[in-house]
């Protein structure tokens, strides 16, 4: 029996109890917890995801001249622009912080996410009541939101690592807005909920056609049928024939703060950016990577096919007028 000294001021000595057991030290009543803490790992481990990183400084190019005065996250798919589509897959997945990492340029995101006093009171004097009551149900929470800048364009590694100070030592998500993933469930939903079975560091996949893979970030994974599987390897756009699957990074993960460190380090890449997948390749040695296999559409806006198909995709699911518009493009076929 040993006993426990619980308030240093007045030396007050309460026991004796028995020196609990590290297996059941998670479980203990919060005395316990001082005198058996968990391991910064531990806590790691059992951290709820509660933040986001949105990187949104890129300067859409391919999209030119629509993206001339316009942030490309801003362009619409169906009746909401593309970066409400991911708060709104974030949302769903419990998401309490939306990080967004801007650049020159984008202040229409952050306008976006604000109350517009001029537009909701023209709205409220005609009456368009259910018009006011969408616009407050997008609006996020007061101090939900936290915007930093990107000053360079050195790609998505020092993107993330530009939050770093609002993530602090958290477990977080990225959630990159180009890729919009089309399912029953959301996919964030999907990979913090593996993410609470394996404890370990979650990247979003789907199937891309072999002849397609050197470009995207392919990974290599062990083999099984389950939707999250222990990754062995991942290679940023390998070279044609080369990749080891056909397994696609599709633009959300879920990782641990320790990538921060290894990103401030991290010497350039491909193209002369930080590239994410490589910090990431570095993080495997000490930490595992899981695989987790998107059940459902993965469309990349970022391209001008992808845009297409994903407006086509997701107005043909739209309630109001999906049926109108197949007749519209039967009509058009």
């Amino acid at each position: 029996m040993v006993y426990f000294v619980l308030t240093t001021a007045s030396r007050r000595v309460i026991g004796p109890m028995p020196f609990p057991n590290a297996s059941n030290c998670a479980t203990r009543n919060q005395a316990l917890r001082r005198i058996c803490p968990l391991s910064f790992k531990q806590k790691l481990l059992m951290s709820r995801i509660r933040k986001a990183v949105f990187p949104v400084a890129g300067l859409g190019t391919r999209f030119l001249p629509a993206t001339k005065a316009i942030p490309k996250e801003m362009l619409p798919v169906v009746d909401r622009p593309v970066i409400q589509h991911v708060v709104d897959e974030a949302r769903a997945a419990g998401i309490e912080h939306f990080v967004f990492v801007t650049g020159r340029n984008k202040g229409a995101i952050e306008d976006h996410f604000d109350l517009s006093y001029e537009l909701d009171r023209t709205l409220k004097d005609r009456d368009r009541a259910s018009e006011l009551a969408a616009l407050a149900r997008d609006l996020p929470a007061a101090g939900t939101t936290s915007f930093t800048r990107q000053q360079e364009p050195l790609g998505l590694g020092h993107a993330i690592w530009c939050a770093r100070y609002i993530i602090s030592d958290e477990p977080f998500a990225v959630v990159l807005p180009d890729m919009l993933h089309h399912g029953k469930v959301p996919c964030l939903k999907s990979m913090i909920d593996a993410y609470e079975e394996h404890q370990g560091n979650m990247i979003a996949v789907y199937e891309v056609p072999d002849e397609e893979t050197h470009r995207y970030g392919i990974v290599d994974v062990e083999g099984g049928n389950k939707a999250s599987l222990p990754i062995r390897g991942m290679v940023e756009k390998p070279k044609q024939g080369t990749a080891p699957s056909n397994l696609a990074i599709s633009g959300r993960y879920i990782l641990s703060p320790s990538i921060f460190p290894i990103l401030e380090n991290q010497p350039r890449g491909a193209g002369g950016e930080i590239q994410l997948t490589d910090a990431m390749v570095t993080l495997q040695k000490s930490e595992p990577f899981f695989a987790h296999v998107f059940d459902g559409q993965v469309h990349d806006t970022g391209t001008k096919m992808g845009f297409l198909t994903a407006n086509l995709a997701y107005a043909l699911d739209h309630e109001e007028f999906g049926g109108e518009l197949r007749s519209v493009l039967r009509g058009l076929l």
